[in-house]
């Protein structure tokens, strides 16, 4: 356990309690003189800690509000002082008397019971325990069996502490799930998830099994360098040492990309001639296309009589010798062979009946006319991933390794192809979880733009099914969602609402003017607005108020970087 100093620190203010305003068991004012180290989000302590009678109340809080106040009743006094003049208002015979006056928020008191309002106390800024201490740590930190993920550091009032989440409601099974949100570019969202995968493969506590993450590239080159160092600073160093987090890249990344239209070169951006070979394909036939045919096909334009032909698809037509009726027998194994499948009926029924029956196996012919159009669309629109011919392949199930990122760059593949990729991968780690099959215990499941995948109005999509089902039940089987959006207003309110923890980068005005930030001060709100790149607004089951920290940069080749250094090789 961190020890305190023997030198108690001297005091910064006072707790001050009006009648207009008062304390409360939750929040108190106190004033500081005008210099003071202290501003919005510092940590602060009430109370010496012990004294000869025994221990006395302690409070921590933080700060999420602040004010100066001088000796003036109006601004037309200090007019009057300065005659008129503002160059003469710094030569005044007498200064004026000046505080600043700050509201903070209660985060823990010692001892608990009874909750008391806050008592009228001298005020220190709180040292490395009291941030344990305050942020509830200490239940996690210091336990036999310790389940600290560090997150960042609190560098407020001049210090360094490392701030810790509790693994057990970060990746189950208490909470699980974590949400990060702010604006495009300056929140730096994919290099928080970067630094905090890293520091969980560190930290995983041992007693808690295997890990291992899969993430889903769908932009750009974001996340297609995780295996090659980038360039940090000392300060970046330092940080890295303060948390205990190694500064080197992911030393276990697989990636696995869908072919180009060509059937013959990768659709990613990671096609150099260094690193091409490191690149694994993800090709899939009409087995696994129907298996997820529920992804193509909206609510809109499909009903339950779509759906029972699917069905009988699955289950009487593929793979399988099959008579269509009209003396034709087919065995359907791709997607020329379901093609030719759907003719024969049709130009049966045409030739039978002449075109006067329209039921096929008590299955409409114009049920049957939007499957196929729908099921061949797939194989045009995301030609490469979706293949006629050859072997499929897929990711290394059942053989997932401890400690290894799985990356799935699907950036350059249509919408449609792209909700299909995540739909299998993710039913197919959740169904292997379930029975224990996939090598691990538990596994990280990155999705950034979750505002695509998963909005707060529209259609429910089959993807957004399945991620509220992730966020309300994943945690139960190890399966732990991080997902990342621009604008948290615009997710769906259970996906978000699951998270036990909940990051926050800089922020765009309009999004905090939305009833979802009302709990949050004005002074907090502003700050938000004018975070810099690396540091955060951290919210977890443990801290009863949000904490702002920052992290160090991730030790990885950004993907702009990436590109420059490791060009794309030119197609075969």
């Amino acid at each position: 356990m961190i020890a305190r100093s023997d030198k108690e620190p001297a005091p910064i203010g006072r707790v001050v309690a009006t009648e207009l305003k008062p304390s409360t068991p939750h929040q108190f004012h106190f004033w500081t003189a005008t210099e003071t180290p202290i501003g919005i989000g510092a940590i602060v302590r009430v109370g010496a800690g012990s004294t000869e009678q025994g221990a006395e109340r302690l409070v921590y809080g933080v700060v999420t509000d602040g004010f100066a106040y001088s000796d003036l009743a109006t601004p037309l006094h200090d007019v009057v002082g300065a005659e008129g003049d503002p160059t003469r208002a710094a030569e005044t015979p007498t200064t004026r008397q000046e505080i600043r006056y700050w509201t903070a928020a209660v985060l823990r008191q010692t001892p608990e019971e009874p909750l008391q309002p806050v008592p009228l106390g001298q005020v220190y800024v709180a040292d490395d325990e009291d941030v344990a201490l305050a942020l509830r740590m200490d239940a996690f930190l210091y336990s036999a069996t310790p389940t600290a993920i560090p997150v960042g550091l609190y560098t407020s009032a001049g210090r360094d502490a490392p701030v810790y989440l509790d693994a057990d409601f970060l990746l189950g099974p208490e909470a699980a799930h974590l949400n990060i949100s702010g604006v495009s570019g300056l929140a730096t969202k994919t290099s928080a998830v970067e630094f905090l995968l890293g520091s969980i493969f560190a930290h995983f506590p041992s007693h808690k099994g295997r890990i291992a993450a899969v993430c889903f590239n769908v932009k750009g080159p974001d996340l297609c360098f995780l295996d090659q160092p980038g360039d940090l600073s000392e300060e970046d160093r330092h940080r890295y040492q303060r948390l205990g987090v190694p500064a080197a890249p992911f030393a276990r990344v697989r990636y696995f990309a869908p072919l180009k239209a060509d059937g013959v070169n990768l659709n990613t951006l990671r096609t150099h001639a260094d690193l091409i070979g490191t690149v694994e394909p993800l090709t899939w036939g009409l087995q696994e296309v129907v298996d997820y045919a529920e992804v193509l096909l909206n609510r809109d334009d499909i009903d339950a009589k779509a759906d029972a032909f699917i069905d009988f698809l699955r289950d009487r037509v593929l793979g399988r010798t099959f008579d269509d009726g009209f003396g034709g027998t087919h065995r359907v194994q791709t997607f020329a062979d379901l093609d030719h499948l759907f003719r024969s009926i049709f130009d049966g029924l045409e030739i039978t009946s002449g075109g006067r029956s329209d039921t096929w196996r008590t299955h409409h012919i114009a049920t049957m006319r939007k499957v196929r159009n729908r099921l061949l669309n797939i194989s045009t629109r995301c030609k490469g991933l979706v293949t006629d011919d050859g072997p499929s392949s897929d990711l290394p199930w059942s053989e997932f390794a401890d400690r290894t990122v799985y990356v799935v760059d699907i950036a350059n593949v249509d919408p449609l192809g792209q909700d299909l990729v995540f739909a299998r991968v993710v039913s197919r780690l959740r169904e292997q979880l379930g029975r224990r099959e996939l090598g691990v215990d538990a596994i990280v499941v990155f999705v950034d733009e979750l505002n695509k995948y998963a909005p707060g109005d529209g259609s429910e999509t089959y993807v957004k099914k399945m991620l509220l089902d992730i966020s309300e039940r994943g945690r139960y089987l190890g399966l732990v969602l991080f997902g990342a959006e621009q604008f948290r207003s615009q997710v769906h309110r259970r996906v978000v609402g699951n998270a036990g923890t909940q990051l926050f980068g800089r922020m765009d005005m309009d999004e905090l003017a939305t009833p979802g930030y009302q709990v949050l001060s004005p002074a907090t709100k502003s700050k938000l607005a004018t975070l810099p790149i690396g540091e955060l607004m951290v919210r977890h089951p443990h801290f009863t108020q949000p904490i702002f920290v920052r992290f160090p940069k991730p030790p990885v080749l950004r993907g702009r970087d990436g590109v420059e250094r490791f060009p794309p090789a030119a197609d075969v």
